[in-house]
């Protein structure tokens, strides 16, 4: 537990995040600074172009290059300090809750584009902390989908077995031989092009939640099959216990710790899926923020090869993929440890 509690903490911290990124993010993800074009990350100052020193960290206001177009150099004239608690660009921050209130930020005409913006000027900070909502949004609710249908479908072939237990294997055995990324491209092919964002991410929500229930309700099943032939179950069953309070009370209990372990692993994959399919055009699309809408950006080579810090969301992807895994390894050892 102790190796876990960091990585719980980290992905707790990211969620967070995300979750909060209206009050986070310094501006609206899809605002345009037309004049600040691919502009690098600002950079935070303690010592002023004289040397001296200030306690507030402050940025300088970038402007073009006279001489370089692709570049930017800092107007050394006027400091602009970060500020805690500023307002800004409103946003809602729960359903039916608007707010103005950032975390940070500095006055105008400055910026504080800590990640650098995008080539329409868009901070890229804002727009990864928003894009984050869709894409681990994305990951999370399609997890749930899969596993409250793998539990209900394993929970019905494990415990009725026979027929039910045959037919509905055999469905699950079609789902596993599917290849759910192409599935995923030919439901997203036969939709129109052109879907609202929300619509969009509910056909990509449903779609990896249906694919994905086959081998979660595999597992359950393997574990309820085991768990009603236990002594006690059958004791109970002859007091005269119904089949609802052996399967609430004495055989599902038993399946949390397979679930926990199919939520660490389906999470990064769907979340992977959501990315790939915005990346390639067929998800959410602009000017709605996704890491797989900012990813797309990298099919340009000028962008590829000169901005490095549009590579922001991949590292994001990996960060929160090693995470899950990680923490889904070490419960899965634990796991073995005490059946062991």
């Amino acid at each position: 537990m102790k190796r876990a509690a960091p990585i719980a903490c980290v992905l707790a911290g990211l969620h967070l995040v995300v979750v909060l990124a209206g009050f986070v993010a310094p501006y609206d993800p899809i605002e345009q600074t037309r004049t600040l074009p691919f502009a690098p990350p600002v950079r935070l100052h303690l010592f002023d172009a004289d040397g001296v020193f200030h306690v507030r960290p402050f940025v300088y206001a970038l402007a073009p290059d006279p001489e370089n177009v692709d570049a930017y150099i800092e107007d050394t004239t006027r400091r602009f300090p970060v500020r805690m608690m500023v307002s800004g660009a409103g946003y809602t921050l729960a359903p039916g809750i608007e707010s103005r209130l950032h975390l940070f930020g500095v006055e105008e005409p400055a910026r504080l584009s800590i990640l650098g913006t995008d080539g329409f000027g868009r901070d890229v900070l804002s727009r990864l902390l928003h894009g984050g909502r869709v894409s681990i949004g994305a990951g999370l609710v399609a997890t749930c989908c899969a596993l409250v249908i793998g539990v209900a479908l394993g929970t019905l072939a494990g415990f009725f077995a026979g027929r039910v237990d045959s037919a509905l294997m055999r469905a699950a055995d079609l789902f596993m031989a599917i290849p759910w990324l192409y599935l995923l491209f030919a439901v997203r092919a036969a939709l129109p092009l052109h879907l609202d964002t929300r619509t969009t991410f509910l056909v990509l929500v449903a779609v990896l939640g249906l694919v994905g229930w086959a081998r979660p309700a595999r597992l359950i099943r393997g574990i309820v099959l085991s768990a009603r032939e236990r002594t006690y179950v059958t004791a109970a069953r002859g007091f005269g216990a119904t089949s609802g309070y052996l399967l609430r009370r004495h055989i599902l209990p038993q399946t949390l710790g397979v679930l926990l372990t199919q939520a660490g692993l389906l999470v990064p994959q769907y979340i992977l899926g959501e990315v790939t399919l915005s990346f390639l055009g067929l998800g959410v699309g602009e000017p709605t923020p996704s890491w797989g809408v900012m990813l797309g950006n990298l099919q340009q080579y000028a962008v590829l090869t000169s901005y490095w810090w549009m590579f922001a969301p991949a590292v994001a992807l990996v960060a929160v993929a090693i995470s899950y895994h990680a923490l889904t390894s070490i419960a899965h050892e634990r796991m073995r440890l005490v059946t062991n």
